[in-house]
């Protein structure tokens, strides 16, 4: 489960291959392209579909025009449909029903055209008013109720929402992130340099499983978001990979042993940015995964 090709970082460095594309270096390694910028900004993204072939599903894919579609069927006859470009890039996520009825669970075509340069993904707006306690804002799991849990996920943004926003908006504006509150998954703690979550560790998420399946009772086509992160220990590469597989980690657990659907989940790694503790040294509680609910960004609900 998201190693893909690779079961320590040492393997990862070890296959890494780098190459400038434009203004960009890219940065291939199992599983995962990192394209960095000159000014020393950068994203990391994985193959859409490894997920749910790591969970056993086998999938089937086809090409219309200048799209993948990638069709995975469950025994009752539904199907979730990825649809990519010629990059790789998620444009659609679909379920189809047993009746055939389609829905689109996440939508992340760019309005008037195509995908343009990653700096063009930040959304830059003001602060939230925060009208709420922090620690009702940002709650941490070891301490929350499932009545907690629930209502941190169910609430509405804490501020309007100006627009419908793409996933990679999503994915790469904080500011964005910032107007739903979310659950710092302080329950599980990785060793340094892992993305490993030991079994014991593992049903400690039984509480937030059961939080969000209830969200998804009432609203099925909810989308969440599993955000990684690192401590400052390592280099920014290292840590952007690391705390992506550490999201990776989160929402296949959550799918393989609480039954979540995978395509109501979403994973991103941040590495380093956004330190809890403001700390330059090793730090668990900077080795973290946050989970959010992001639906209304995506569907642009006001707060």
């Amino acid at each position: 489960m998201a190693t893909q090709g690779a079961q320590r970082l040492d393997d990862v460095r070890a296959r890494r291959q780098e190459e400038r594309e434009g203004d960009v270096t890219i940065i291939r390694e199992p599983g995962r392209t990192i394209i960095r910028g000159d000014d020393g900004t950068a994203i990391i993204r994985r193959d859409e579909d490894q997920r749910f072939r790591d969970l056993g599903w086998e999938g089937r894919s086809e090409r219309r025009g200048g799209e993948t579609r990638t069709i995975f069927e469950r025994p009752d006859g539904s199907r979730v449909i990825t649809v990519t470009d010629e990059r790789g890039r998620l444009l659609r996520r679909i379920r189809t029903g047993p009746d055939g009825r389609e829905v689109v669970i996440i939508d992340n075509t760019v309005r008037g055209g195509g995908p343009g340069r990653f700096a063009d993904e930040i959304v830059v707006l003001p602060p939230p008013p925060l009208s709420i306690p922090r620690d009702r804002y940002i709650v941490d799991a070891d301490g929350a109720d499932e009545g907690l849990l629930y209502e941190t996920f169910a609430a509405p943004p804490i501020a309007p929402i100006p627009r419908r926003y793409t996933l990679d908006e999503v994915r790469y504006s904080p500011d964005l992130r910032a107007r739903m509150r979310s659950v710092d998954i302080d329950t599980i703690n990785f060793d340094s340099g892992s993305w490993q979550v030991r079994q014991d560790q593992a049903q400690r998420l039984a509480g937030l499983a059961a939080s969000i399946r209830q969200v998804l009772r009432s609203s099925p086509n909810e989308v969440f978001m599993v955000e990684g992160y690192t401590d400052a220990v390592g280099s920014d590469v290292d840590n952007l990979s690391l705390s992506d597989r550490r999201a990776q980690s989160v929402a296949e657990i959550l799918t393989r042993d609480f039954q979540i659907p995978p395509e109501n989940l979403t994973a991103q790694g941040y590495g380093e940015h956004y330190l809890k503790v403001n700390t330059q040294g090793p730090s668990r509680e900077n080795r973290r995964v946050t989970l959010r609910r992001i639906t209304p960004l995506l569907n642009g609900q006001g707060g």
